[in-house]
């Protein structure tokens, strides 16, 4: 009844009031506790299924590899002074740095097994060799202090990247399993920081998740009415990178589509293993494999295209009732050939008055010539 639902509002508010030994802050605090614990229960709260800690983590990792990188060229510039040649032999940049710790000076290069961190054959022996011919300057032992500092902050970098790979890897496929079999865990972290939070992905559509990332070339080719952009992060999935150039667009359609359902279930779902992501990716594989054989059919054009063989009779018939008809002579007096016209020999009367017009310029212009000529006489 809505005079009890009054009755009981008003004695909520003015609870303090009517009982004793309760003041207000602390019916402000309980209601607030409980608020907050029937929140929990609708929304079915658990620390697993917190995704700040993806979003936080695909952040961090971006981070290490621009640091790693950025340490990584300093020490190749460091140490090419005293070795430029290893540059070219070790590409990796671990690696370089490992063996710029474990080498120190080339001078004593001989003694030492390398084969614990070059793989390649052959690669150990170069490097010996390329020590012996070296151009490099002599560094001092204070100089090859500071670049061995260096060369163990990007070792200690590598494996606490490796570290937080693995982390994420585990924290994606317990709080979005369905997503990270579709499109894997770092693809679909950076879609679930690019829309702040794994429920915001979910509240978007299949075209918002084909090209979310790509929001500048969207608004670019809006505003110049050309091509919008087929795919944004998502374009760095495994299924895209398997499809033809000119089947990207497609795929990355019905993947969008695949994984926009697959976020939902994680998102509002309850189970924490994979549930549709098995059978949505199997959808995206066939559909990848029946444009490969599409394109196979149409270059070998070994088979029968359909709706033609109705036509195979009437063509045949056609053919042969040409054949049988003979070739007809070619008769030239039927052909139709314009009738020559005649050009009139006089001028028209506007072509006369602009000769004449511009021969009287001309005689003027003479005149004033030879008067020029005379005064100057």
């Amino acid at each position: 009844d809505d005079k009890v639902k009054e009755l009981i509002r008003g004695i909520r508010g003015q609870f303090a009031n009517l009982a004793d030994g309760i003041d207000q802050k602390t019916v402000d605090i309980k209601a607030r506790a409980l608020s907050h614990s029937l929140s929990r229960y609708k929304l079915k709260f658990s620390p697993e299924k917190v995704d700040t800690m993806v979003v936080q983590a695909i952040g961090l990792l971006d981070d290490l590899d621009k640091e790693i990188n950025t340490y990584a060229m300093r020490v190749k510039e460091w140490y090419g002074w005293h070795f430029p040649e290893l540059q070219k032999l070790v590409v990796d940049n671990l690696q370089y740095a490992q063996l710029c710790l474990k080498m120190g000076m080339r001078k004593g290069v001989e003694a030492l097994d390398f084969s614990d961190i070059l793989s390649e054959d052959g690669q150990e022996a170069d490097v010996k060799q390329a020590a012996k011919i070296s151009m490099g300057t002599e560094i001092t032992e204070q100089d090859l202090a500071n670049i061995h500092s260096l060369c163990e902050q990007v070792i200690s970098l590598y494996d606490y990247r490796t570290q937080l790979s693995n982390y994420l890897q585990s924290r994606m496929n317990t709080i979005a399993p369905n997503l990270t079999y579709m499109v894997g865990e770092l693809v679909g972290a950076r879609l679930i920081a690019h829309a702040g939070s794994l429920m915001n992905l979910a509240k978007q559509p299949a075209s918002t998740v084909q090209i979310l990332g790509a929001e500048k070339a969207l608004f670019r080719a809006l505003k110049t009415k050309s091509d919008t952009p087929k795919y944004g992060l998502i374009y760095h999935a495994s299924l895209i990178g398997k499809a033809a150039p000119k089947h990207k667009g497609k795929i990355s359609r019905v993947l969008a589509a695949k994984a926009s359902l697959a976020c939902r279930v994680d998102a509002l779902g309850e189970s924490s293993e994979v549930t549709i992501g098995i059978d949505a990716r199997q959808v995206v594989e066939d559909r990848l494999r029946s444009l490969d054989n599409t394109v196979t059919f149409a270059v070998s054009g070994g088979g029968k295209k359909k709706g033609l063989g109705k036509h195979e009779a009437s063509r045949a018939s056609s053919n042969s009732s040409l054949v049988g008809a003979g070739t007809a002579s070619y008769n030239p007096a039927s052909d139709a050939t314009p009738k020559p016209t005649k050009r009139k020999a006089d001028d028209s009367a506007v072509e006369q008055k602009v000769k004449k017009s511009k021969k009287e310029k001309k005689e003027k212009k003479q005149k004033k010539e030879k008067k020029k000529k005379k005064s100057k006489e």
